[in-house]
């Protein structure tokens, strides 16, 4: 069973007519026509953000960077051979 949540909206007289006669042109309440429309909007801003977009210059540096061979430095090597010690013991 799903729990509604309520969500109050207070609109100028012009955004409610707005709002009215986009929802009758799809045929359903001004509410749903509005939930809709947040959660589409809300969808496709997170779907934005959760990707990450490089320039052409940025994406070769980094493809070269994750195709190079690894080295791992004093600091990562030390704490590889620490690990190993523990895993031992």
């Amino acid at each position: 069973m799903t729990i509604a949540a309520r969500f109050d909206l207070k609109l100028d007289a012009q955004d409610k007519e707005l709002l009215s006669r986009a929802a009758s042109l799809m045929g359903t309440t001004m509410a749903g026509f509005v939930r809709s429309a947040a959660k589409e909007k809300a969808q496709t801003l997170l779907e934005q953000e959760s990707r990450v977009t490089l320039s052409n210059r940025d994406f070769l540096a980094f493809n070269a960077a994750i195709q190079g061979a690894f080295a791992p430095n004093a600091a990562l090597q030390e704490a590889l051979a620490a690990a190993s010690k523990v895993k031992r013991a």
